[in-house]
């Protein structure tokens, strides 16, 4: 029934351990929507036949499940060809583009505000759902507009306001809606940002696995009582980095990772996450939840 989708590719028992950060082994049913429409179509097409989906990104913050059930839905959508190539007030983008690039436009030209998803190595899409952010803030904090399918297909514009995102999420996205596209305010330039985003990128290379097979931030810091407790601290406190299971261990550069070092499975990872809360609840009290998205939920 997805065979007919204009650009839609469907590929049935695909390979899809390049599209996770962590190449975890995967494998399943994969979509891939090249257009607005075609994530409309396939949308309307999958709910109609009470289908299962799950969104795919760049897999940079998801544990691909070994043998989904469920069917992938990844967005290769192209931008307008010039839209970086001059400073504007605001950026209509897709959902597919590169944080990475707007990081090189925003070093380029200066921009304020753009600095905080630095070095996240995500599709904007993908950012804007889980309020991705470092230390230096979060993208919902320059995020004006999200254009979001509908799980009937239909298209609805979302108005960002201060109840939209929350830490590490959002609150108008339902099961079975997908990001599409979005509008990102410019809040004006200075010739500070360039080292600002330079600088922390030194950082997180000196303080972060970005050369391993990693998922991200596996555990939520905690915010008590206006205090954060941070879970690669709390970790590190225990002395649990390189604590392992099958082939997957604690980072010893950043307890909040965790490396596939040795082919490790989704169970390896669950294992050892399960394993990680169990002592910080029961040596400090304190009950980190997971960041990365498990693909336990489906719709």
């Amino acid at each position: 029934m997805f065979d007919n989708i204009k650009d839609l590719e469907f590929y049935k028992d695909k390979d899809l351990s390049r599209y996770s950060t962590m190449k975890l082994k995967s494998t399943g049913s994969l979509a891939v929507a090249n257009t607005i429409q075609a994530v409309q179509e396939f949308v309307k097409e999958a709910n109609n036949n009470k289908i299962e989906y799950r969104l795919l990104g760049w897999g940079a913050n998801q544990l691909l499940v070994d043998q989904a059930s469920f069917i992938y839905l990844h967005l290769e959508i192209k931008n307008k060809d010039d839209i970086f190539s001059e400073l504007s007030k605001s950026y209509e983008l897709s959902a597919s583009t590169s944080l990475a690039k707007l990081t090189s436009h925003a070093a380029k030209y200066g921009i304020m505000g753009w600095e905080v998803f630095t070095g996240i190595p995500a599709s904007l899409g993908g950012a804007i759902f889980m309020n991705a952010g470092t230390n230096l803030g979060e993208i919902g904090e320059v995020v004006s507009e999200v254009t979001i399918v509908k799980s009937n297909g239909e298209i609805e514009i979302h108005q960002v306001g201060k109840n939209s995102f929350h830490y590490r999420g959002n609150t108008f996205c339902k099961p079975g809606d997908v990001i599409v596209a979005a509008k990102l305010i410019n809040n004006g330039t200075s010739d500070l940002i360039k080292k600002k985003i330079t600088d922390y990128l030194k950082l997180r290379n000196d303080t972060q696995p970005l050369n391993q097979a990693t998922c991200g931030c596996m555990f939520k810091n905690i915010d008590n009582d206006g205090m954060t407790c941070r879970a690669g601290l709390s970790l590190d406190i225990m002395g649990l980095k390189g604590l392992s299971i099958g082939g997957v261990r604690v980072s010893h550069k950043h307890a909040n990772f965790m490396e596939n070092y040795d082919q490790a499975s989704r169970d390896d990872v669950m294992k050892l996450s399960r394993m990680v809360q169990s002592e910080l609840a029961l040596t400090l009290g304190l009950d980190f939840e997971l960041e990365v998205d498990t693909g336990e939920q489906k719709f």
